[in-house]
């Protein structure tokens, strides 16, 4: 017990664990991949999987750490982000409680793995009664919105997500509504960052399908790295979300992680962290 296992979701978009699997695959103990027996999104639509990707999964996994855990995660009269908590509880509980519950979307790559779980460990005395010590830890994206001809443009602040759990009793997605502990380790995330075929099918697909707000598909369409300046409310549900957009001149994800350090707007301090931590145990300690 008290392992670091890391689960992925292997759906449609399975190409792109070829870059999120290996910043964590040494810092993890066991890594799963969840996929749908028959090969069905959320939404029930089927995808195919090119056999060259298991040739690779299978080269690459040298410590015989990733294991597919296959199952029925599609049921007709679940909505897709039903299906996605589901998908997610399952996936978790297969990974065991007692352990870190860490869950990586495909398009996640953490910038420093090892810190992350290094700062996780911290809290290992959760692990000892899950159930009744539940929290969940947050780390942050840098969302990379488009890539464009000559670099990409992303989301000019950092967003939180959740990354991991002691308890997997989710409520949506990968959130739990427990206590949240949260660290400074920054994931990218390509989120809508796709060729717009890819977009729109993942549009169509994914736990959001029916929250897209009407004008996002052509807003990323029209905007590239002369204009973004002169636009604003970039997010695909709520537009005023994600206000600006910042833009990095280059499109390789280990030179992007070099930029990062050095933009003022993406830096976290420590007394962000202290003050936040400290609100959310004032706000849970009664309960």
């Amino acid at each position: 017990m008290k392992k670091i296992h890391v689960g992925f979701l292997l759906s449609y978009d399975y190409e792109l664990l070829k870059q999120s699997i290996p910043p964590v695959y040494e810092d993890s103990d066991r890594i799963f991949l969840a996929r749908d027996k028959e090969l069905r999104t959320w939404k029930g639509q089927n995808f195919t999987v090119d056999p060259s990707f298991y040739q690779w999964l299978k080269a690459f996994d040298v410590d015989n750490k990733i294991e597919i855990y296959e199952d029925d995660f599609y049921v007709p009269e679940m909505s897709t982000i039903e299906n996605d908590t589901r998908e997610r509880t399952m996936l978790s509980h297969k990974m065991g409680i007692g352990n870190w519950l860490i869950q990586i979307d495909s398009d996640e790559y953490f910038i420093d793995f090892k810190k992350f779980i290094t700062d996780l460990r911290r809290y290992d005395s959760y692990l000892d009664n899950p159930e009744k010590h539940k929290i969940q830890i947050f780390a942050f994206w840098l969302i990379i919105y488009k890539y464009t001809e000559n670099g990409i443009l992303y989301i000019d602040k950092p967003q939180k997500s959740v990354f991991a759990t002691n308890y997997p009793n989710y409520k949506i997605c990968r959130r739990t509504n427990e206590r949240v502990i949260y660290l400074d380790s920054m994931v990218l995330h390509e989120s809508v960052a796709r060729s717009e075929s890819e977009l729109r099918f993942k549009l169509e697909n994914w736990s959001h399908n029916i929250d897209v707000n009407k004008d996002f598909l052509n807003k990323w369409i029209a905007v590239d790295e002369t204009n973004y300046q002169t636009m604003t409310d970039f997010y695909y549900i709520e537009p005023e979300r994600w206000k600006k957009l910042s833009y990095f001149p280059t499109k390789k994800i280990e030179e992007i992680k070099n930029f990062v350090g050095a933009a003022e707007n993406l830096q976290i301090s420590k007394s962000f962290i202290f003050f936040k931590n400290f609100g959310q145990w004032f706000k849970f300690l009664f309960r």
